[in-house]
């Protein structure tokens, strides 16, 4: 334990090196350390809402690895925001056009499954971060506010008030410092949330005054749910509240930290450490989004790979923009299977810095990918596989001893394959003839592999790929290989062909060859 924990505390693994930040910051005398998430619930959850609580989980299991100081996760949904706008991937929009501004907890589900809006997509974030075996309590902004809970630190606003505006109107334009105020009633005729100036603000009796929306007066308390916090006085409240520890967000938030900071302190408790990760971006290039639903969502990823394969894209790089695309996948998928199989093999010290470490919390399993996912793709490509069973047929040639009942992620993933093949290879395929270069030494390939009577052995298969490349002119190699991926799988790029026909067979590589001669793919 001794050697676990002086490694810790030099590893320069990024989960360790915040995890050592905030051991700093709490000193050893902390009865518990809070982290803690958030989530808007504006539209359903994306996976850019799972990276931020898998990285914030990755944080804390390296904190646990280094002090024995007691740990909690807060993931806390801020469902009494206003709906700002109706996100355009609901079902019947326009039903939600009379619920603009109204808490996303008073507005109707479109799913017609849950008593509101927000219901309907903190369940759906449940579920999935349950799926992922996440360990955390989930904590509602609505319950928050109107059970009580918030109640003594919303006085403190109130008795603070000036302090706290003060914050805020140095961050605001001009034009906004006139109407601006850190409270938002919740108007008890409309139900909508009010963006509306201050009349008067009495600390001694917790009370606000502010004008409705037909022009009335009206003086209410702070506390029990009639009013809520401006969304960056909020940030720092929630943090002084609960007494935060650690929040991580995205870099969006970034310039708000010092007033998220200044407000905790000025409501009584010291701000939490932070880390800001960069944002994930779709294909385009453009932020993912909730509201417009963007990006891959949670369960895309999943009909095509595995939740591990996921954490570790999340691990990777966090303070670097990355497209989060369905072309990540593959990548993602295949590196964490190179990281499993190379973990047993490494000391201590490398094992702390291996991102399977941080994805199961330093007891990774091992890797039943006895084929990688790339070259599943490939196989469903050539084979134009319509099941996993008929994936089965070919892997069992490579590997006899495998079964899907010994080696369920590989059954998992050739299942997974033949789906991405489906949805995203299978539409881009285009396949080109051969020049006469490329049909020669194609053909001669072909030849070789009719009269192959040894093993099929990837290495040995792969050099005589190369032979005939080098024999017939090719230069650089690569072209040569281009060539057979162009010609003979419709891509540009693929897998070690030596590998391939070794899984794929040398017979049914031989046909392959022939269809491809022959004009049948280009036809």
């Amino acid at each position: 334990m001794s050697e676990m924990r002086d490694l810790c505390m030099t590893s320069k693994a990024w989960p360790f090196e915040e995890a050592r930040k905030i051991l700093k910051r709490v000193g050893k005398d902390k009865d518990c350390v809070l982290f803690e998430t958030g989530y808007g619930p504006s539209g359903l959850p994306h996976i850019g809402t799972f990276g931020e609580v898998a990285r914030t989980t990755m944080i804390r299991q390296a904190f646990q690895a280094m002090s024995d100081i007691p740990t909690r996760l807060i993931c806390f949904s801020d469902d009494l925001d206003g709906m700002r706008k109706v996100p355009g991937n609901v079902p019947n929009p326009a039903a939600l056009e009379e619920h603009l501004q109204r808490p996303l907890s008073a507005v109707p589900d479109p799913f017609g499954k849950y008593d509101s809006f927000a219901g309907h997509n903190n369940a759906m974030l449940r579920r999935f971060l349950d799926t992922f075996g996440f360990e955390y309590e989930f904590y509602s902004s609505t319950e928050f506010y109107q059970s009580g809970q918030f109640d003594d630190i919303l006085l403190r606003c109130v008795e603070k008030y000036d302090e706290i505006m003060e914050v805020m109107l140095k961050s605001l334009r001009e034009e906004r410092r006139g109407t601006y105020s850190i409270f938002l009633p919740i108007s008890q005729k409309t139900g909508r949330v009010l963006y509306v100036p201050m009349k008067s603000v009495d600390a001694a009796a917790g009370t606000i005054t502010y004008d409705d929306e037909d022009g009335e007066e009206v003086t209410t308390r702070v506390t029990g749910g009639k009013v809520k916090l401006q969304w960056k006085p909020d940030f720092g409240a929630r943090w002084a509240a609960l007494g935060v520890d650690f929040e991580m967000y995205g870099k969006d938030h970034s310039t708000n930290t010092h007033i998220y900071d200044k407000i905790c302190r000025i409501l009584g408790a010291p701000a939490p450490a932070h880390y800001v990760y960069e944002m994930f971006l779709d294909e385009k290039g453009q932020k993912i989004s909730k509201s417009s639903g963007n990006g891959i969502s949670i369960d895309d990823w999943l009909k095509y790979a595995s939740a591990e394969s996921l954490s570790y894209f999340m691990y990777q790089k966090p303070r670097t923009a990355k497209r989060l695309h369905f072309d990540v996948i593959p990548k993602a998928t295949d590196e964490y299977h190179q990281q499993l199989r190379a973990y047993p093999t490494q000391d201590l010290k490398a094992q702390l810095n291996n991102p399977v470490w941080h994805i199961h919390n330093g007891k990774p399993p091992v890797s039943d990918m006895v084929v990688p996912f790339s070259m599943l793709l490939n196989l469903a490509s050539a084979s134009s596989a319509e099941s996993k069973e008929q994936m089965w047929g070919f892997i069992n040639k490579y590997a006899p001893d495998a079964s899907p009942e010994t080696h369920p992620g590989l059954d998992a993933a050739a299942a997974q394959a033949v789906a991405y093949f489906h949805d995203f290879v299978k539409p881009q395929k285009v396949y080109r003839a051969p020049s006469d270069q490329e049909r020669a030494a194609l053909q001669d390939l072909a030849t070789r592999l009719s009269g192959w009577d040894g093993e099929a052995d990837a290495d040995a298969l792969q050099s005589l790929v190369f032979a005939v490349g080098k024999e017939h002119g090719f230069e650089p190699l690569r072209n040569w290989f281009k060539a057979i991926y162009e010609v003979l799988l419709g891509a540009s790029q693929g897998p070690r062909f030596g590998g391939f026909i070794a899984l794929y067979g040398v017979a049914e590589t031989v046909q392959l060859i022939e269809k491809a001669l022959s004009g049948e793919f280009t036809a």
